[in-house]
C-alpha cells in the first residue's frame, strides 16, 4: 500500500511537471495521503513551485475599509450582523487611513494591499464613486499595488469602473465547493460569487479566489473546489483556514491538524501548478511551530500583517523566515 500510493504520488508529480492537468480523483488521491505518504506528496509539490513559480515569495497585506453590520449569513464570518461578536463596526475608511495604510505596507516590504469591505455586495452609486476614489488614492501613493475585495459585483459596468480607477487583483473567494455551499451560506448563491468572477474577467481584472477549509467539508469538497477553480482559470488562489470566531455557527468546529493544513496546500499545488497559491487567514492559529512549511507543501505567496477581525503575526518575524529558507522577495515580483 505504501509504495503504491507512493508511486501515484510521484506519478501524478511527473504529470504535472510534463505539463498535464490534474483531474477531481486524482485530486483527492492527493489529498487522502497519510503518514510518511505526506512528506513524499510535500516533496513533490515543492518541486511543482520551483519549477513553475521559483523561489520568490509574493507577500500581500489588507486593511479592513468597512467592518462588521454585513447582511449577509456566511457561517463562518465575525462580521456578519446575523451573530453576536465582538467585531468592530465602523463606516468605509477616509482617504489618511487608505493612505497611512499604504505607507505601512510600503515599509513593511509588501507589494500589493487590499481594501476589503463587508457588505453583500457593491453597486452603482455614490458608494461606487467612493470605493473607486479610494482606489485611486491608493494606487497613487506609492509603490504598492491597489487590490480589493468588495463582495458581490452584479453588473458588468461595476467591474469597469473599478479597472479604470486603478484596481489590478479583485479578491472574490468560492469559499468552499459548490456542493456544500448552501451549508454555510443561504443569502446568496455559488453561481452569485461564479458571476462576480466572470464579470471582473471580462474587465480585465485579475482574480484572487479560494475558499475556506475546516468548516465541515469533505475530502471529496476540497478535491471539488480545487477543480472549480481551475476551470475558472483564476489568477491566485487564496488557502484560509477557519479560525473559530465565538458567535459564530462555527465556534465549535475541530481544527484542522497542522499536516492535513499541509496536505491541503500540497494537493492545490498539484491542481493548481502555475498559479499563486497564498496561504491566508488562519496560519499562525492553526500551524503553529509549521509555519514555515506552507513552501514546502507549494505555497508561492503569502498574506502578512494583521487580518480582518484577528491579528497576524510580526511582518519581521514573516521576513525573517523567508530569510531562513533561501526564499526571495522583490518590489519587481509581479503574479
Amino acid at each position: 500500500m505504501y509504495l503504491n500510493k507512493q508511486y501515484i504520488i510521484q506519478n501524478l508529480g511527473q504529470k504535472v511537471l510534463d505539463g498535464h492537468q490534474l483531474d477531481c480523483d486524482q485530486v483527492l488521491s492527493l489529498l487522502q495521503a497519510e503518514g510518511a505518504d505526506t512528506f513524499d506528496l510535500l516533496s513533490w509539490s515543492n518541486r511543482i513551485r520551483q519549477h513553475f513559480k521559483g523561489n520568490r515569495i509574493h507577500l500581500c497585506s489588507i486593511v479592513n475599509a468597512k467592518s462588521g453590520g454585513c447582511g449577509e449569513d456566511c457561517t463562518f464570518c465575525a462580521q456578519s450582523s446575523h451573530y453576536e461578536t465582538a467585531s468592530p463596526v465602523y463606516k468605509f475608511l477616509d482617504q489618511k487611513t487608505v493612505v497611512e495604510a499604504s505607507q505601512t505596507a510600503e515599509s513593511n516590504k509588501v507589494q500589493a494591499l487590499g481594501l476589503v469591505a463587508a457588505w453583500r455586495g457593491l453597486g452603482e452609486g455614490r458608494m461606487l464613486d467612493q470605493v473607486c476614489q479610494r482606489i485611486e488614492d491608493l494606487s497613487q501613493s506609492g509603490r504598492v499595488r491597489a487590490d480589493a475585495s468588495l463582495g458581490l459585483i452584479e453588473s458588468q459596468n461595476v467591474a469597469q469602473r473599478l479597472k479604470e480607477a486603478g484596481l489590478s487583483v479583485y479578491n472574490h473567494n468560492l469559499e468552499t465547493a459548490s456542493s456544500f455551499f448552501d451549508q454555510i451560506c443561504t443569502t446568496h448563491t455559488h453561481q452569485d460569487r461564479i458571476n462576480t468572477i466572470q464579470h471582473c474577467k471580462s474587465a480585465g481584472l485579475r482574480v484572487c479566489s479560494g475558499g475556506i477549509f475546516g468548516m465541515g467539508e469533505t475530502v471529496e469538497q476540497r478535491a471539488e473546489l480545487a477543480i472549480e477553480l481551475q476551470e475558472l482559470d483564476v489568477d491566485v488562489v487564496p488557502l484560509n483556514f477557519l479560525v473559530r470566531i465565538e458567535g459564530t455557527p462555527l465556534t465549535d468546529n475541530d481544527p484542522l491538524s497542522p499536516m492535513e493544513i499541509l496536505t491541503t496546500i500540497a494537493a492545490f499545488r498539484f491542481a493548481l501548478p502555475q498559479k499563486e497559491i497564498m496561504v491566508a487567514g488562519g496560519r499562525e492559529a492553526n500551524l503553529r511551530d509549521m509555519q514555515s512549511m506552507i513552501f514546502m507543501a507549494g505555497a508561492s505567496a503569502t498574506l502578512v500583517g494583521n487580518y480582518l477581525t484577528t491579528g497576524g503575526r510580526s511582518v519581521d518575524d514573516d521576513l525573517q523566515m523567508l530569510s531562513d529558507l533561501g526564499l526571495e522577495w522583490d518590489w519587481n515580483y509581479d503574479w
